[in-house]
């Protein structure tokens, strides 16, 4: 028997070396045991060949049970373990396991913010309009932060100069919709979100009708049309709107919420900047990690916002000036004359 048990470990170590698959040297060792066997049934009684393997059967038929009992209960634990990862439960079960209540520990020792809050950042729908510089950084701090379902909104696709700043693209993606490599960083990195993507521009006929569907807004589109049609939607719905905004090193981040007392869009910039002052990241260039800076503002403020912690940026408006690495806050009030929420 010992001979036998030298061969098979000598089977493992070479496997080993080579490099071969743990189900190949698994394969090289049971046809090694049914060898074993076969000498022992076909040789007579006293053979040297089947005293060298140890003279008898029936041992080899134990040890074969307690092999075959070790190997279905590993391979029954690895299907368990396979049915209750994260990603394949269905999603209200993801939400409440203890997996996702430790990765939100951090947050839920928060005075601020600890279990309600938690809660309500699971049972929250978030809508972020563009998947672009501000849009990265903020819907991967939003899914890390356990925001329980996430809708994204872009119609571009991923190109190679957006890869500079847009940190939730790789370069493997180029040419995928933003919305969907968006959903694809998204979900690898926190599978208990619902990630919704809405590969399309948002336009005046549907954007009431997705708002609805959605407890806040976060607005970084680069586009003036674009960001008065988002204020009017939010406006009308009542929902609070966490707009930003990024030019070469500077960046300015407000709360705009009538509901709540807090100005519109509108109120604050009645119409668009002339042409050639507010110059586009392609015209005017902008700062790698900029986006990232206020962006990452935005999910701070939007988790504010939802767990009911610390004072949102309603009715101020904090700019960031990355140059001489300075912020400033501002005082920004409702018009009376204001076409959309005056």
């Amino acid at each position: 028997m010992a001979l036998v048990l030298v061969l098979a470990a000598l089977l493992w170590g070479v496997g080993a070396m080579m490099k071969a698959p743990v189900n190949a040297r698994i394969l090289m060792i049971g046809l090694l045991y049914v060898g074993v066997l076969a000498i022992q049934v076909a040789m007579p009684q006293g053979h040297p060949l089947r005293e060298a393997t140890g003279g008898s059967a029936g041992e080899w038929l134990v040890i074969g049970g307690l092999g075959a009992l070790v190997w279905g209960y590993a391979k029954g634990l690895k299907n368990l373990r396979k049915r209750v990862r994260p990603e394949n439960l269905p999603q209200e079960e993801k939400r409440s396991s203890s997996v996702a209540l430790e990765r939100n520990a951090r947050h839920i020792v928060l005075r601020e913010i600890g279990g309600p809050g938690q809660k309500r950042l699971w049972e929250a729908r978030v809508l972020v309009i563009g998947a672009g510089g501000l849009g990265s950084p903020a819907l991967q701090y939003l899914a890390a932060a356990g925001i329980g379902t996430i809708g994204v909104i872009d119609d571009d696709a991923v190109e190679n100069s957006n890869l500079q700043r847009q940190v939730i693209h790789t370069d493997a993606r180029i040419g995928m919709p933003k919305v969907f490599s968006a959903q694809a960083a998204i979900e690898a990195q926190n599978p208990f979100v619902a990630v919704r993507p809405y590969n399309r521009r948002l336009t005046r006929e549907i954007a009431q009708d997705l708002f609805a569907d959605f407890d806040l807004i976060l607005d970084g589109t680069d586009d003036p049309e674009t960001r008065y049609l988002v204020n009017e939607a939010a406006v009308a719905l009542k929902l609070p709107l966490v707009s930003a905004a990024i030019s070469q090193w500077e960046g300015q981040i407000s709360i705009f919420d009538p509901s709540r007392g807090a100005p519109c869009y509108r109120c604050v910039f009645p119409e668009p900047a002339a042409p050639g002052l507010a110059p586009s990241c392609a015209e005017g260039g902008v700062l790698g990690p900029l986006p990232g800076v206020v962006g990452s503002m935005m999910a701070v403020e939007a988790i504010k916002l939802l767990a009911g912690a610390g004072e949102p940026l309603l009715g101020r408006m904090m700019i960031y000036d990355a140059l001489y690495a300075e912020t400033r806050t501002i005082k920004v009030t409702r018009r009376a004359d204001c076409s959309v929420c005056g």
